[in-house]
């Protein structure tokens, strides 16, 4: 039977450990554990234990870690994700989806075409709620590594990433190239990665493309239908990891 698994920032030792709030409350409310139930916690930098509820009790829930356990699931291939933040849970499948996926690192980008608008706090409070989809996401998928979500930024920022690796804009003009065609005319992506840029609702605006374009990304078709912006970007992570990555 396959265990429960945890996430609890590490880092973490051999010993007992009081579980946060959130993930003791999901533990004995949710899942109905009990005293000497076995799990799995893992700290999101690559590191799963063993480990067993210890005590439950109204004040918390302690588990007693124990070894270390090997998790070698994460994707050779190295994949970026520059997502245009998209309406509420739009952005969460997206997040959880490419944690999936096995994406390596996560970019929220704030564009001219975006529906959502944050200010300050508004990003740090999406930041923590997205950390928080993304932890959940590896703990169902067998991930022991967290991607490395990024604070939400505007493109020119985040195109400043990322020299050596392909950079494909994710465009359903019909003269674009295809990802597939792409990736097999860049034998490198393998060791340097794959950057994927992918528009909010509204697309991108023209300056936004030019601007995409003159830091070297090539404007990749998928298909022959348009997607909408929580099916682009986890498609052509697909398409990638097929082509280039641990489905092939």
């Amino acid at each position: 039977m396959r265990l429960t698994r945890v996430h609890v920032p590490g880092p973490l030792f051999a010993g007992t450990l009081a579980l946060p709030e959130g993930p003791a409350r999901h533990l004995v409310r949710v899942l109905r554990l009990d005293v000497g139930a076995a799990i799995r916690v893992f700290d999101g930098e690559g590191h799963e234990f063993e480990a067993v509820i210890e005590s439950v009790r109204r004040d918390g829930v302690a588990v007693r870690i124990g070894a270390e356990v090997a998790n070698d699931v994460e994707s050779p291939l190295s994949i970026t994700l520059l997502q245009g933040v998209a309406r509420g849970d739009k952005m969460d499948t997206i997040l959880q989806k490419a944690t999936e996926l096995g994406v390596t690192r996560i970019v929220p980008l704030l564009l001219a075409r975006s529906t959502v608008k944050l200010g300050a706090d508004g990003i740090a409070r999406r930041h923590e709620h997205w950390l928080g989809v993304i932890a959940s996401a590896c703990e169902q998928c067998g991930r022991s590594r967290l991607p490395r979500l990024e604070p939400a930024t505007q493109l020119q920022a985040a195109l400043e990433a990322g020299e050596e690796a392909l950079r494909l804009l994710l465009s359903p003009d019909a003269s674009a190239s295809s990802l597939p065609a792409l990736l097999s005319g860049y034998p490198e992506a393998a060791k340097h990665g794959v950057c994927l840029l992918a528009g909010p609702e509204g697309g991108f605006d023209d300056n936004e493309i030019a601007q995409a374009i003159a830091r070297g990304y090539k404007p990749a078709r998928l298909g022959p239908r348009v997607l909408r912006t929580e099916t682009a970007g986890i498609a052509a992570i697909t398409a990638v990891q097929v082509t280039a990555g641990d489905w092939r």
